[in-house]
């Protein structure tokens, strides 16, 4: 169980996971692991986003503190999509994703230091978009600039209007971060949430 001087940490300084955890009114730091997030050889997506949630977890050093680590592979049919990082890799990726099913793997570690005991979880999510026109596409990337999300498209904004249809028991795992997964592991670490 923590103690009262226990910090949280989140081990990502992105603003999507950021805001995700600040729904929880649990206080919290963020620092950003340094790692090697590269695909070994014949690891699934399951199995890579788990690894890479516990290594950024542990790539964090705090002597007593619950430190949060996540991270999502983004599939369709078996290639990984990255975040595009510019408008015409955005367009690119949009257009092969029209009309399929993308499958989302977010990964959620929380690391007890002070116990050394290390939670983890895979939820997955899917996102099916619609059939998009070359127009649609490039109006969606000019309005919600994605380029920093893979697949192209933020759900939780303007990118809603692209989906068909969103399946998985968290939504929360489309942004990045499977807030109810947490939640369980906090409770399991002896924090108090409603």
């Amino acid at each position: 169980m923590p103690s009262r001087d226990s910090q949280l940490i989140l081990a990502s300084t992105s603003t999507y996971r950021a805001n995700l955890l600040v729904r929880l009114g649990i206080p919290f730091e963020t620092s950003a692991p340094s790692i090697d997030e590269s695909r070994l050889p014949n690891e699934t997506f399951n199995a890579m986003a788990a690894r890479l949630s516990q290594v950024k977890a542990k790539a964090i050093r705090h002597p007593n503190a619950l430190i949060v680590g996540s991270d999502q592979v983004a599939v369709v049919g078996d290639q990984q999509l990255h975040k595009p990082g510019s408008v015409n890799r955005a367009v690119e990726q949009l257009e092969l994703i029209s009309g399929r099913t993308v499958e989302f793997y977010t990964g959620v570690s929380l690391w007890n230091t002070a116990t050394d005991r290390c939670q983890t979880k895979v939820v997955q999510y899917k996102a099916t978009l619609r059939d998009l026109n070359r127009h649609e596409i490039e109006a969606y990337v000019a309005a919600d600039s994605p380029l920093d999300c893979a697949g192209a498209f933020k759900w939780e904004r303007l990118g809603i209007s692209l989906m068909q249809a969103l399946e998985g028991a968290d939504p929360t795992a489309l942004e990045g971060l499977p807030l109810i997964a947490l939640c369980n592991m906090l409770r399991n670490e002896g924090l108090a949430l409603p």
